[in-house]
């Protein structure tokens, strides 16, 4: 499962970690983002469409106790996950944030975030023609990861901003602890499928978890 710590250039280790999502087991290539902290990597987009289906139909299901009207997600990991929750929900629309400045996002409503997996700030990017698809409604709001919590916290911002009543969060994989502390009292609305740890050379040179602390 695991192997040597790679060279600072090499970020695909050649390990992986196994997981299992909610009865659905996949295997995580581990990725090196520094030569001394490394995490195990999903891209949804790549798991097929049964995965898909499968984390959509887990996610809808412990979401539908709170009622929600309408799914938002996040570009762009997070646009497969809330179409497959609101399928599973027996909705029709579903709300995505963009990362990408696109003409018709000009006067567009903002978030800054920051991302695990991405260099430097990014923004969210609400359409204004989407806010009456919000405003006043009962909300969830669906990712792929919550690592730092960053780009949770800040999609709970934005969709809030538009006036939305935010009733719970959804992603398939917590990682690490760091988002319980961002998020806050959004965490205990937050539902997940599974949970991944984060990863540091040990003494031979093999990834192996980092331990983790509760709260």
């Amino acid at each position: 499962m695991t192997t040597a710590a790679p060279a600072p250039h090499d970020i695909f280790t050649g390990a992986s970690w196994h997981v299992d999502v909610a009865g659905f087991p996949v295997d995580l290539p581990i990725v090196a983002i520094k030569p001394d902290f490394a995490i195990s990597l999903m891209m949804v987009i790549d798991l097929g469409v049964r995965f898909g289906e499968h984390v959509g139909r887990k996610l809808a299901e412990k979401l539908a106790p709170l009622k929600p009207d309408i799914v938002v997600g996040t570009a762009t990991l997070g646009i497969p996950v809330a179409i497959e929750v609101t399928r599973a929900l027996g909705l029709d629309h579903y709300v995505i944030l963009q990362k990408s400045p696109k003409i018709h996002l000009g006067d567009a409503l903002v978030q800054t975030i920051s991302s695990i997996t991405s260099k430097g700030e990014q923004r969210l990017l609400l359409d204004r023609r989407a806010v009456p698809l919000l405003a006043g409604k009962r909300v969830v709001v669906v990712d792929d990861v919550v690592a730092s919590g960053s780009s949770l916290k800040g999609a709970l911002d934005l969709v809030r901003a538009a006036g939305a009543d935010v009733v719970g969060s959804g992603v398939i994989l917590t990682e690490a602890r760091d988002w319980q502390v961002v998020l806050g009292e959004d965490q205990t609305k937050l539902v997940s499928l599974a949970h991944i740890p984060q990863f540091a050379p040990d003494d031979h040179g093999r990834w192996s978890p980092i331990p983790e602390t509760f709260l």
